[in-house]
């Protein structure tokens, strides 16, 4: 099955907790707000950050991810192990079906996703948000030489792609990652804190 014919692994229309699918393009900062948002809700039994499953080495840096083989991947798509996944960069990446467990439970689920995949989200997540990290164009380029995975040529090639449209009637929450990472990460929280409070008063 293709990625693009993927279905859902289990039905999610009788969930009552709202998915949140943080996007954003490489260098704005999505992991490192994820995580500082994680530590602020720890111990919160209604917050579920999701771990990805991804074809990359545990050790490539970045988020705390699965790591696993192309063919181990495969295997669990096969087997309907993921709500979501694609492809991009070379590597393959999931949102493990377990996340519907979750969202049965009413929770709160953050997951790192993909600007370009945000229709199969809105597939098989009925309710919701997508929370858009960004920063400026020299702040990007500044962060990805620095991570040392690419050549110049290589960045400024990514940076001058064009930006992945977000079609579609997405709940968006735009947060610009820009100058302090407090302020970024404080808006993080306070989006997230927002979402459950409007979907506390729709139950």
């Amino acid at each position: 099955m293709s990625a693009v014919d993927q279905k859902p692994a289990k039905n999610n229309e009788a969930a009552t907790g709202t998915m949140v699918v943080v996007v954003g393009p490489s260098g704005a900062g999505k992991d490192t707000l994820m995580a500082l948002a994680a530590r602020h809700f720890a111990g919160r039994i209604d917050v579920h950050f999701v771990r990805r499953v991804i074809t990359r080495d545990v050790d490539a840096g970045g988020e705390d991810h699965r790591s696993v083989s192309e063919s181990d991947f495969d295997a669990m798509q096969r087997a309907a192990g993921f709500a979501a996944w694609w492809d991009a960069h070379g590597l393959k990446y999931g949102i493990p079906a377990s996340v519907f467990d979750e969202l049965a439970k009413g929770r709160l689920v953050i997951a790192n996703g993909s600007r370009s995949v945000l229709d199969r989200f809105d597939a098989v997540f009925p309710l919701m948000t997508v929370i858009n990290v960004t920063a400026r164009p020299d702040v990007l380029a500044e962060r990805l030489q620095a991570r040392g995975r690419e050549t110049r040529e290589d960045i400024l090639k990514r940076l001058a792609r064009e930006t992945p449209v977000m079609k579609g009637r997405y709940d968006i929450i735009d947060i610009d990652n820009s100058d302090a990472l407090a302020d970024a990460c404080l808006a993080m929280v306070e989006a997230l804190d927002a979402i459950m409070a409007r979907r506390a008063r729709l139950l």
